[in-house]
């Protein structure tokens, strides 16, 4: 739930394809831009208020928001462009949206057993 709206999520093969189609931009190395950031929160759910001031250099919101999107976007393919889909709501809790779907983004990049 984002903004009191009810947002379908989802990540699949296609996900970082969709992701760089429309942000220019690769879905893996934004990832690991973001792993960097939260690799001192020592498996501790994810806190804005806990970064430090020298990780500043790896925090770009426009990411957390491309993010967001692209999974609502995999999850739905009739929303519309990113800036006409954020217009939607009046807010975007980063803080309490990003630990739910972190989930979602470590399982494009890990493996499944056989």
């Amino acid at each position: 739930e984002i903004d009191g709206k009810k947002v379908k999520l989802k990540s699949t093969a296609g996900t970082p394809k969709r992701y760089k189609a429309q942000f220019r931009k690769d879905y893996f190395s934004e990832l690991l831009k973001l792993s960097k950031l939260m690799a001192g929160n020592d498996g501790e759910e994810f806190d804005l208020a806990k970064i430090d001031y020298s990780e500043l250099d790896y925090l770009d919101f426009e990411v957390f928001y491309n993010f967001i999107w692209v999974l609502a976007k995999t999850a739905d393919k009739n929303i519309g462009d990113p800036i006409d889909w954020l217009d939607e709501f009046d807010s975007m809790p980063l803080a309490e949206i990003f630990p739910e779907i972190i989930d979602l983004l470590e399982s494009s990049i890990s493996s499944k057993k056989k």
